[in-house]
């Protein structure tokens, strides 16, 4: 059996994270069978407000309210989720197994699966909650991924930057990308 990937898309700033790293995705395909993505409701309406284009992706997506949706199960053996950008409330109802939407249902069935869920948050500053639900979250083997560009290469654009962070997102779920590492 393939590789099955759920993206989830919250609204935390950043939807440039998102789109990326959907473009990527596309751009791998070899390396896995299956995409879903869910948005919430409040990250459709911020995908067209920061990134100025109607939505339209190229992978089947889901209602964040859709729990028929494959995924909503362990058995339909999807093991990787990256939820990008990942709102610090999303973040909680993740850590504290409150599985009341389709992306939190999802990232709560990669975890009992013991999959590959990698949430990168955008979010600062951090309170005493943000930093106690990661806290969770790593000790439930979830990898939180911050939206922390990494500059020693010199990035030239915005989408240099904001690609450091979308590949190392995508290396954590073991898609092979064509990023520099550092000593390269």
């Amino acid at each position: 059996m393939g590789k099955k990937i759920i993206i989830g898309i919250t609204a935390a700033s950043g939807t440039i994270y998102a789109k990326r790293l959907l473009f990527y995705l596309e751009k791998y395909h070899t390396q896995w069978d299956e995409v879903a993505v869910v948005f919430s409701e409040n990250a459709k309406k911020l995908w067209e407000l920061e990134i100025g284009e109607k939505l339209e992706i190229p992978f089947k997506t889901y209602a964040n309210n859709d729990f028929m949706a494959p995924f909503a199960s362990g058995s339909a053996a999807f093991r990787d989720m990256i939820i990008c950008p990942c709102t610090m409330g999303s973040m909680g109802k993740i850590a504290n197994g409150l599985a009341i939407d389709l992306i939190s249902r999802a990232a709560d069935v990669v975890l009992k699966e013991r999959g590959n869920l990698v949430l990168v948050s955008r979010e600062m500053p951090l309170n005493a909650i943000h930093i106690e639900n990661m806290r969770k979250i790593t000790a439930a083997n979830g990898i939180i991924c911050p939206a922390s560009p990494s500059f020693y290469h010199n990035p030239q654009s915005i989408e240099e930057m904001v690609d450091t962070v979308v590949f190392r997102a995508l290396e954590l779920i073991h898609i092979q990308t064509k990023q520099k590492n550092w000593g390269d």
